[in-house]
């Protein structure tokens, strides 16, 4: 380092640095003409200027933390908002040789998985830091319960009900009892439904479809779905393919494989997941089975019923039989009709006719093991459908129905057969011509005879 107590020959007369201090330092001399003429300077600045306010100025309570305006407008805003609520909170006065507890406002944003802010919220707490130990620390620690007369109040308020606000989750298998919950909750407490649970606690809720309780959705037929995404055919065929061998002992799910298997050309991901359903219904109801009581009567009776345009591609029926030994199943159809029918009598009559032939095969092979079956009953819902296989006079007006239904007329004349009218409501065919809710279906499953076995 030069010696920097003597520098005056280092500079020259017009205070201009000379690049030299000594002999033994050489300097270089200073060349002005490459240096900028300007500075940029930071517009951040790096100092902070302090300076005292007068005590008049200050927001609040000194002695409390800082509080700048905007927290003040947003606590007045949350406390008009609290007060406004019924039955929260009332005045009170402060009982005798009681001191006041502060209270202090806390904002918090709450997000989501995908830390989105999703729900802006405010609580009312109490000021802990001003609670002395062992004259009120342990009688009042939050604002979320009743204090008990005698106890420490935060300003002179006291809670009357429940006023906080919280997040409460519930579950349940049944979609009608998590609204009528959620029906409940909103007439008691003014709450805010945030839907599906996603995220808890920190932790990201991913939640699985749970398993169906009926093999079809209801009131939702499955359609082409031009646009729709286009899956393995291969694979979906095999999952037909799988169900259709099932369905010889599960008529439980012969309509739901039905519908799915007429779209087995191009199959899209709406009908995979029609598929995928009867799936999950299985494996709600796996032990589910036919059963054949020992004292049922050996009766041979039949159901026949038609859901009229129920095809959601051609407008074509969709016809529905079973035929029974006493209370035991034994046979059962689901096929879609081979004419669009142009009333629901006609749709009925061609379901009948179908039924009546599978009723003759039955005759026919019983009558090899002794058992001879004169005046089957079917049972039909509808009375035009009764009227025109019953009255010659009506012939006239089914001339536009095929030949081949006509078969069920001269069954009835021969006495093979007997057509009884019933109440839709008990006709167990319906379970093979359309998709119910979960009541319906249980009812119709428990009347064909299955039971957990």
């Amino acid at each position: 380092m030069p010696n920097l107590e003597d520098d005056s020959d280092a500079f020259s007369s017009d205070g201009i640095f000379n690049g030299a201090y000594d002999d033994e330092n050489v300097g270089a001399v200073a060349d002005f003409n490459n240096m900028d003429d300007t500075i940029n300077v930071s517009p951040i600045p790096t100092l902070r200027i302090h300076k005292n306010h007068l005590k008049d100025q200050i927001l609040g309570d000194p002695t409390s933390a800082v509080q700048t305006r905007g927290k003040i407008q947003k606590a007045s805003l949350a406390q008009q908002a609290l007060f406004k609520l019924p039955k929260v909170w009332i005045l009170v006065d402060l009982p005798y040789g009681k001191k006041e507890i502060g209270t202090k406002w806390v904002f918090k944003n709450k997000r989501d998985e995908r830390s989105i802010v999703v729900k802006n919220e405010a609580r009312l707490v109490a000021q802990g830091f001003k609670q002395e130990e062992g004259i009120d620390y342990d009688e009042c620690i939050s604002l979320y319960g009743t204090i008990e007369e005698g106890g420490v109040c935060p300003s002179n308020l006291t809670p009357v009900e429940l006023g906080m606000r919280c997040t409460l989750s519930f579950c349940s298998d049944r979609k009608c009892f998590r609204r009528e919950f959620e029906d409940c909750m909103h007439k008691r407490f003014q709450m805010s439904s945030m839907g599906e649970l996603t995220f808890f606690l920190g932790l990201q809720v991913k939640q699985q479809p749970p398993d169906a309780t009926t093999p079809i959705e209801s009131n939702k037929p499955l359609v082409k779905d031009k646009d729709g995404e286009d899956v393995d055919v291969y694979v979906y065929r095999s999952m037909i393919g799988s169900l259709m061998y099932l369905i010889a002992s599960r008529p439980d799910i012969m309509f739901a494989v039905c519908a799915c298997a007429r779209f087995q050309v191009t199959p899209k991901a709406s009908h995979l997941n029609a598929v995928k359903r009867i799936f999950r219904y299985l494996k709600h109801q796996p032990k589910l089975g036919l059963w054949y009581p020992r004292d049922s009567p050996f009766e041979l009776e039949a159901f026949s019923y038609s859901d009229y345009g129920g095809a959601s591609l051609d407008k074509k029926s969709t016809t529905g039989g079973c035929q029974f030994l006493g209370r035991r199943l034994i046979s059962w159809q689901c096929k879609k009709q081979t004419i669009v029918a142009n009333s629901t009598t006609e749709a009925e009559y061609v379901a009948a006719a179908n039924c009546c032939g599978q009723v003759l095969w039955i005759q026919n092979q019983m009558m090899d093991y002794g058992f001879n079956f004169m005046n089957t009953k079917i049972h039909i819902d509808n009375e035009s459908t009764i009227s025109v296989i019953k009255n010659l006079i009506a012939h006239s007006r089914t001339k536009h129905i095929e030949i081949q239904f006509h078969c069920i007329r001269d069954c009835y004349k021969k006495r093979l057969i007997e057509v009884i009218k019933i109440h839709t409501d008990s006709n167990v065919a319906d379970l093979f011509t359309k998709g119910f809710d979960v009541t319906r279906f249980n009812f119709l499953v428990v009347s064909i005879g299955m039971l957990n076995l």
